[in-house]
């Protein structure tokens, strides 16, 4: 539904790799974790179609079971993420 899929899917990855380093620090810590909860909720509709549509992945990525069990494992990701939003 987007142009530009695959520069989408890099910009996210990326974008979630300095989210994770962010928390690594305290002082981009809370910023970090804002940042990686948006993210992670932005991206949350296209994995519930992927899902829902079964769209061809390579690997285990592909695989039906493993598109819903995504779902449920994101929400528990961006409350574990959220958790460093309150941290001092």
């Amino acid at each position: 539904m987007l142009p530009w899929p695959l520069a989408l899917v890099v910009i996210s990855g990326i974008a979630e790799i300095l989210g994770a380093v962010g928390l690594l620090f305290r002082r981009s810590g809370r910023a970090a974790a804002y940042g990686l909860v948006l993210l992670l909720a932005a991206v949350f509709p296209a994995n519930i179609y992927m899902a829902v549509v079964n769209i061809p992945f390579p690997g285990i990525a592909g695989e039906p079971w493993a598109q819903w069990l995504r779902l449920p494992l994101q929400l528990v990701l961006i409350a574990w993420v959220w958790r460093f939003t309150k941290q001092n």
